[in-house]
């Protein structure tokens, strides 16, 4: 790849002449017109005009609409260090011509250097709840929105209780009324702390980071702070840069987790918008999120199979600048899934449940512990229904889901 450019990766539908095509967004995107100018103003715009790097047609003799990947390669003098300025070039007005998708960015090592990337990884993460060996387990704080705090508490301890590693605040628990985002950072990390001190199983509790965006970088710090364990961010609604920031800011000193919400509204369409291998995985690990949430195949929000395997490796591939970021395949999960999901994602990704656990027919705790017992039971080598024989939990949870 060329060093001197980015170049971005597109799939084009029911174009007569992609060669025309791709020539004029290589222009159009970068110096307008080319044509038409003089020599002596060709030469001083050569630096800045784009190129095309590579063409591949298909369909062209059959029944389907023709279409084709283009390849294009925007001059790294054009642009600043920053998502934003980079999706403008390469599909601001482009987004908006036809039926064209971005499918991929290649960024030269040396933009990519200027991007902050996970700060702590999945290393890192592993390194702060003391989990090596396994596939980590999440909770999703759903009873959560209009409940008194001593309640609030009750839901987090019930969490607890049922052994899981990371409790994350619901993505839509905006107005806190009732329980101040730095009242639950106080009451939920202490509770954290006591649970540490009883059995040394250390939880991570992600709250929901909201507010006006000019006050989001300071709002991170104070929370990090203040002694909160991790971060959780709505990527899409509070924009890329956002995200880039806060990661970047040395006062930051927690892991960001990444939430899919609005997303939908970029990705689904196979002629229009982002690729979700390019949008929920390669974009936001460079951003700097350390776990980052996407839908799963197999549950109420699935995307396919192979896409959700695409960003699982965009976040998880060897890179000699960005540290790997956790995969957390969501929605609709339950003990069931578990085996389904180690077999696809193998042992470094976050087994993620809102539902599946709240929903257990005995209970959030019993909850968590059917899905504590559920990878117990896969990492050695176990069928669930094995394991089930000596978990009363689990085996609840299989006849409510049943098994995958």
């Amino acid at each position: 790849m060329d060093p001197d450019y980015v170049i971005a990766t597109y799939l084009v539908h029911g174009q007569l002449n992609f060669h025309k095509k791709a020539q004029e967004i290589a222009v159009g995107l970068t110096v307008g017109t080319w044509t038409e100018l003089p020599q002596q103003r060709k030469d001083q715009m050569q630096p800045h005009v784009g190129k095309v790097i590579d063409i591949s047609v298909f369909n062209q003799n059959s029944d389907e609409l023709p279409k084709a990947v283009l390849k294009i390669g925007y001059p790294l003098v054009n642009l600043n260090p920053d998502i934003p300025s980079i999706l403008t070039t390469v599909f601001g007005k482009l987004s908006m011509d036809g039926r064209i998708k971005l499918l991929d960015l290649h960024l030269p090592d040396s933009l990519l250097s200027q991007f902050p990337g996970p700060k702590f990884g999945i290393k890192g993460v592993r390194k702060l709840v003391n989990v090596y060996d396994r596939p980590l387990l999440m909770s999703i704080f759903k009873q959560c929105i209009g409940l008194p705090f001593d309640e609030l508490e009750t839901e987090y301890q019930n969490q607890l209780d049922g052994q899981v590693n990371l409790i994350k605040d619901d993505e839509i628990f905006f107005r806190d009324d009732y329980a101040p985002a730095l009242k639950r950072i106080a009451a939920f990390e202490k509770r954290n702390q006591r649970q540490k001190e009883k059995n040394g199983r250390q939880v991570l509790y992600a709250v929901n980071l909201t507010g006006p965006v000019t006050e989001m970088v300071e709002k991170a710090k104070y929370f990090s702070n203040a002694g909160a364990s991790c971060l959780l961010l709505n990527v899409a609604p509070y924009g890329f840069d956002i995200l880039h920031r806060i990661a970047a800011d040395p006062d930051v000193n927690v892991p960001i987790m990444a939430h899919p919400a609005f997303s939908g509204a970029i990705y689904p369409s196979r002629y229009y918008g982002l690729s979700t291998p390019l949008l929920l995985g390669k974009l936001m690990r460079l951003l700097g999120s350390d776990i980052v949430l996407f839908p799963s195949p197999y549950g109420s929000v699935a995307i396919p199979k192979d896409e959700a395997l695409k960003i699982a490796e965009q976040l998880k591939s060897h890179s000699n600048i960005h540290l790997p970021a956790f995969p957390t395949p969501s929605a609709g999960i339950h003990p069931g899934l578990v085996p389904t999901l180690y077999r696809d994602f193998g042992e470094d990704f976050i087994v993620n449940a809102g539902g599946g656990i709240h929903g257990h027919p005995r209970g959030t705790a019993a909850g968590g512990k059917a899905f504590a017992d559920a990878v117990q039971a896969v990492v050695k080598g176990r069928t669930l229904e094995e394991e089930a024989q000596q978990s009363p939990e689990l085996l609840a949870a299989i006849n409510k889901w049943g098994a995958i």
